[in-house]
């Protein structure tokens, strides 16, 4: 099993940055690929940004130029750096990681709430 917990949430004004954390635990080594996804109420679910073992990411062209997915191995942490938001950011985000072995699966966070409001 694996475990994902994410944090950085918040209010923030329009234009301002926010950092998400989502922190793995268990079985982590079977991981290939992990990613940020958002909702908001009504909507559906979308893919924000991912990341997968060999470092290649892919955005959602809404946030490229303004989002930046990393990680930190040393920390078992994969982080999303958001810059120039907007209120259209607005929705919880979520973090997934991908398994292939013994089956594929996705394990998901609980999700952390972001508004952004003037």
């Amino acid at each position: 099993q694996v475990q994902l917990v994410e944090s950085g949430g918040g209010l923030v004004q329009p234009g301002g940055s926010l950092r998400l954390s989502c922190i793995g635990s268990g079985n982590i080594y079977s991981i290939y690929a992990m990613g940020w996804y958002r909702q908001a109420p009504g909507k559906q679910r979308e893919l924000v940004a991912a990341i997968n073992n060999g470092g290649s990411t892919d955005y959602a062209d809404s946030v490229k130029g303004r989002f930046t997915i990393s990680r930190d191995n040393a920390k078992n942490t994969v982080y999303l750096q958001m810059n120039s938001l907007k209120p259209e950011d607005t929705a919880v985000y979520f973090c997934n990681a991908k398994r292939a072995f013994p089956t594929p699966y996705t394990y998901w966070g609980q999700g952390t709430q972001v508004t952004v409001s003037s």
